[in-house]
């Protein structure tokens, strides 16, 4: 099926690719230039790759794992493929953020700095737990072909919204991490006289915001919403049928966890069926 507004979407994927890209980029840059570098010495090396694998895991690839049923090139793959690739970058996204976090607490107890006091911390721990609860009953609703179609019905708007709550709260705890770091190396009032560093972990910053506001506007555009697979409804208990994207999802995923050995069962059952009711009609004959 052909998008609509193809190019409008081809575009700010583009921009948003770019975006992305430069923000994990600008992150390298700033670790390498105006700090310690990187390394795993329990002391600001190590610490730097917090914000370089929060930048590249939560922001860069979540995003992307975010808008991945979007890309119409991809509406032809089966829904199966699509789902196990949404979960592939997530699971990267999530093992990149235990990583950051463990180098943030290896750092903090190494210099006996105390740990989880600050907005920032409380922010960024909440939503890995979360992120990683997420991951989790999706891979066991949506993936693994144990729940029955009802669940996953329920559940799929609880896992859309909660998604991009997650990612929200990502930005925000990137933020919030940034300008509290910027304090923590520009002391004595240098942050407020805009210092080169300062300046530049600024932009990287709105980098981010630009990224995340293009993910969400991307997300949320009914006309690029992967399209439904024809000819599958779900009844409603008033008679009706759900014309929405759980409905679908649901039976589709049903019909695709069902192996070719039930549905031949279910076929040769059906001719055996058919033979018994020409067999009775004639014999009544």
């Amino acid at each position: 099926m052909a998008m609509e507004g193809y190019r409008g979407f081809l575009a700010l994927l583009v921009l948003a690719l770019f975006f992305g890209f430069l923000s994990v980029i600008c992150t390298l840059v700033w670790v390498l230039h105006y700090r310690e570098g990187l390394g795993w010495d329990g002391r600001g090396a190590e610490f730097n790759w917090h914000p370089v694998l929060l930048v590249t895991g939560f922001v860069f690839i979540q995003g992307i794992a975010i808008i991945v049923y979007r890309l119409p090139w991809t509406w032809k793959c089966s829904k199966f493929l699509m789902k196990s690739i949404h979960a592939g970058l997530n699971s990267v996204a999530a093992i990149l953020a235990i990583i950051a976090l463990v180098s943030a607490f290896d750092y903090h107890n190494t210099l006996s700095i105390p740990n989880m006091y600050s907005l920032h911390s409380w922010i960024g721990l909440i939503v890995v737990i979360l992120y990683i609860l997420q991951l989790v009953l999706g891979l066991f609703i949506f993936l693994f072909p144990w729940a029955p179609p009802s669940l996953r019905a329920i559940f799929l708007p609880i896992h859309v919204y909660s998604g991009l709550l997650l990612f929200g709260s990502v930005m925000i705890a990137v933020l919030t991490g940034m300008t509290e770091k910027l304090f923590f190396v520009l002391p004595n009032g240098l942050y407020s006289l805009l210092p080169p560093e300062g300046v530049f972990v600024n932009t990287l910053s709105l980098l981010v915001v630009v990224f995340g506001a293009l993910i969400f506007w991307i997300v949320t555009r009914p006309q690029w919403k992967r399209p439904q697979e024809p000819n599958l409804t779900l009844l409603q208990p008033n008679g009706g049928t759900a014309g929405g994207v759980a409905g679908s999802m649901a039976i589709h995923s049903d019909n695709m966890d069902k192996s070719d050995a039930e549905l031949n069962s279910e076929a040769a059952a059906r001719k055996r069926n058919f033979a018994l009711d020409e067999t009775g009609q004639r014999s009544t004959m």
